[in-house]
C-alpha cells in the first residue's frame, strides 16, 4: 500500500514537473561571468535548484562527519569501559 502511494505520488510531481516546464518554456537570459546565454526559464529554475540543493548537501556534510567522527570515538570510550569494568568484577577481592 505505501509502495502505491508512493508511485502516485511520483507520477503526480512528475506530471507537475513537465507542465511546470510547458508553462515556462520561453528563453530568458542568463548572464553569467563569460558570457550570455537565453535558456528556457524552466530550465533556470531546475537548476538554481539543483544547485542550491548540492550547496546544502556539501555544507551539511562537514557538521555529518564531525558527528559519525564523535559517535566512533564514543563507542571506543565505551568499549574501553566496558572492558575495564569486565577487568574489575574478575578480580578477587581483598580479604582483610
Amino acid at each position: 500500500m505505501l509502495r502505491l502511494f508512493g508511485f502516485i505520488l511520483l507520477i503526480v510531481l512528475v506530471v507537475l514537473g513537465l507542465s511546470f516546464a510547458v508553462l515556462n518554456a520561453e528563453p530568458v537570459p542568463l548572464n553569467y561571468y563569460f558570457g550570455s546565454r537565453d535558456i528556457p526559464l524552466s530550465m533556470v529554475v531546475v537548476l538554481s535548484l539543483a544547485a542550491g540543493a548540492l550547496i546544502g548537501v556539501l555544507v551539511s556534510m562537514g557538521m555529518i562527519l564531525r558527528l559519525k567522527q564523535q559517535a566512533a570515538q564514543l563507542r571506543r570510550k565505551l568499549r574501553r569501559a566496558e572492558q575495564a569494568a569486565e577487568h574489575l568484577s574478575v578480580l578477587p577481592a581483598k580479604q582483610q
